[in-house]
C-alpha cells in the first residue's frame, strides 16, 4: 500500500486538468481508534491521496487540511503547511493511528475550531471559497455529534460523511450536510473504500452546463458544480417545474427574520416571540419554489439559527423556530443589520437570484451601537424590511429601519402579549397572484389583437398594390 501512495507522487495520468474546480478549503477528518486495524489505516491513506490526486492544489485554488483522532486530535497537515500534490502526498504518507478511542464530536470541534481557523490557513469567510470537511469513520462515536455537527454546518462547513464496516449510520446523517444522499456514504470494509474516490473528485469539479448551454432554463441560468439551477430575472417567479417563469412574482419570496435575544425580553417572552414569528410562517406559501425563510437571533452577538431554504415546508420550519434557544445579553441591533445585509441573502445562504428579498427585524429595546448606514444598506440593496418594536424599542429606531412608505413597514406595541395582533397587520407577499394573472391575459390578448390588425394592414396594403399595378397595365 506504501508503494501505491509512493507511486502517486510520481503518476502522470492526473486529473486535475480534466475540470475545473471551485478554489475549497478542504479538510479530511480521519478516525485512526483502536477498531481501524494498521492495514485499514493504510488504505485511508491510499483514498486520501487518490483525492487530491484529483484536485487543482494551490494556494488560490484548492487547500487541504488532515486531521487525525481518536480520544484526541492531533492537526497532521495544516491548509496552510503544503501548496502542493506532491507535499500533501508525502505527509498523507506519514500519518500515524493514535489507536484509542472513538471521540468524532471533539474531532469536529477541533475541525471547525482550528482547522478551518485563517491561522492555520483558512480564507476569509466568502461565497467564492467553499469549506468542505470529510469525514472518514468506522464505529460509533463516544461523544455527542449531532450539535456540534450542526454548529459546524451553520458556519457555512460541508459535511461529507463516509461509514466504513459497522459503522452507525444514523450518526453518519446527524452529521452530514443536506440532501443526506449526497452527503452520506457507506462502504463494507476499508479494501474498498477507493471506490469512492471518483465521486469525490468530481464532487469538486465545476462544468459549467449554463456556460455550454446545457440546460433547459427559461431566464437565468446558475451554475453549480456539475450541476445547474434555474432562476428568473427581477418581477418574475420560478415555477414550480424549476425552469419555467412567470411575470406574476405571487409568493416567491426569500424572508429572513433578524430577532432580538437580548437579556431584556426575557424567557417567558422569547417564548411569544417565537410563537409570532411561526404566526407569519403559516400566513406564507413555503415550498421549493415559493416563499424560503432563514432566522438570526441576535444580542451582543449574531446567531444564525438557519439559512434560507434548508426547511421547504411549515411543519419543519416551525419545529427549528421552537427550537431556537434564548441568548439573553446585550442589544446590537447594528451589528446584526450589518449580518443580515452581508450574509443573509446572499446566495451562499440560500438566497435566489431575481425574488422579492423580505427582512423582519424584530426588538424590544434601543440598539447599543449604530445601526443608521446598516439599515440604509439594506433598503438600497432592495430589501423589503420591516422593523417590529415592543416594550422599550425606540420607534425613531424602527422607523430608520424600515422600508418606505414607513406607516406600512413598521410596528409598535407596548405588550409582548399585543404581538399577534402585528403578525395579522404584516403582509408580506407584495403581489396579488390573480391580479396578476389577469394582468398578463389581458396583456397577451391585446399582443394578439395587436399582431391581427398588423397582419390585415400588410395583406390590405399588398393588396391595394396589386390593384394599381392592374390599372396601369389597362391603361
Amino acid at each position: 500500500i506504501r508503494q501505491s501512495l509512493c507511486f502517486l507522487l510520481f503518476s502522470s495520468h492526473v486529473a486535475a486538468g480534466l475540470c475545473k474546480a471551485r478554489p475549497t478549503d478542504l479538510v479530511f477528518i480521519i478516525d485512526s481508534s483502536r477498531s481501524v486495524r494498521p492495514s485499514e489505516f493504510e488504505q485511508v491513506k491510499v483514498f486520501l491521496a487518490k483525492v487530491i490526486e484529483g484536485l487543482n492544489v494551490g494556494p488560490s485554488a484548492t487547500r487541504v487540511g488532515v486531521v487525525n483522532y481518536a480520544s484526541r486530535v492531533k492537526n497532521e497537515v495544516s491548509l496552510k503547511t503544503h501548496r502542493t500534490k506532491a507535499g500533501l502526498i508525502k505527509a498523507v504518507t506519514k500519518i500515524e493511528p493514535l489507536s484509542t478511542g472513538t471521540m468524532t464530536g471533539l474531532a469536529i470541534q477541533f475541525a471547525m475550531n482550528v482547522a478551518f481557523s485563517e491561522a492555520e490557513g483558512a480564507r476569509a469567510k466568502s461565497s467564492d471559497v467553499g469549506k468542505v470537511a470529510i469525514i472518514v469513520t468506522d464505529g460509533r462515536p463516544q461523544d455527542n455529534v449531532k450539535d456540534i455537527a450542526q454548529r459546524a454546518r451553520d458556519a457555512g462547513i460541508e459535511i461529507f460523511a463516509i461509514g466504513v464496516g459497522r459503522v452507525d449510520m444514523n450518526t453518519l446523517r446527524q452529521m452530514a450536510s443536506d440532501p443526506l444522499d449526497d452527503h452520506v456514504d457507506y462502504v463494507e470494509s476499508y479494501s474498498v473504500i477507493e471506490k469512492l474516490t471518483k465521486k469525490f473528485q468530481e464532487a469538486f469539479c465545476v462544468s459549467d452546463l449554463c456556460a455550454t448551454g446545457d440546460h433547459d432554463c427559461e431566464q437565468v441560468c446558475i451554475s453549480t458544480p456539475g450541476s445547474y439551477k434555474c432562476a428568473c430575472r427581477e418581477g418574475f417567479t420560478l415555477m414550480d417545474n424549476g425552469r419555467s417563469c412567470s411575470a406574476c412574482s405571487n409568493s416567491a419570496t426569500d424572508v429572513v427574520f433578524l430577532i432580538d435575544g437580548s437579556k431584556s425580553v426575557r424567557p417567558e417572552n422569547f417564548e411569544l416571540v417565537k410563537k409570532w414569528i411561526n404566526q407569519i410562517i403559516d400566513k406564507l406559501d413555503v415550498s421549493e419554489t415559493k416563499a424560503h425563510v432563514g432566522l438570526v437571533q441576535y444580542s451582543s452577538t449574531v446567531k444564525p439559527e438557519f439559512p434560507l431554504g434548508r426547511y421547504n415546508n411549515k411543519k419543519d420550519l416551525k419545529e427549528a423556530v421552537k427550537k431556537m434557544d434564548y441568548l439573553e445579553r446585550g442589544t446590537m441591533t447594528g451589528q446584526a443589520l450589518r449580518y443580515l445585509v452581508e450574509n443573509s441573502f446572499s446566495f451562499g445562504q440560500g438566497a435566489r437570484p431575481g425574488v422579492t428579498k423580505v427582512g423582519i427585524v424584530f426588538t424590544d429595546g434601543r440598539s447599543q451601537d449604530y445601526i443608521g448606514e446598516a439599515a440604509k444598506k439594506a433598503k438600497e440593496n432592495g430589501f423589503k424590511m420591516y422593523a417590529v418594536g415592543v416594550g422599550n424599542a425606540v420607534e425613531d429606531e424602527l422607523k430608520e429601519i424600515a422600508s418606505e412608505p414607513t406607516g406600512e413597514h413598521y410596528f409598535y406595541t407596548a405588550d409582548f402579549k399585543a404581538m399577534s395582533q402585528i403578525a395579522k397587520k404584516l403582509q408580506i407577499n407584495v403581489y396579488d397572484p390573480c391580479e396578476c394573472d389577469s394582468l398578463v391575459k389581458f396583456q397577451k390578448k391585446v399582443e394578439a389583437a395587436l399582431q391581427a390588425l398588423t397582419r390585415k394592414h400588410i395583406l390590405y396594403d399588398s393588396m391595394s398594390k396589386r390593384i394599381a399595378l392592374l390599372e396601369n397595365k389597362i391603361v
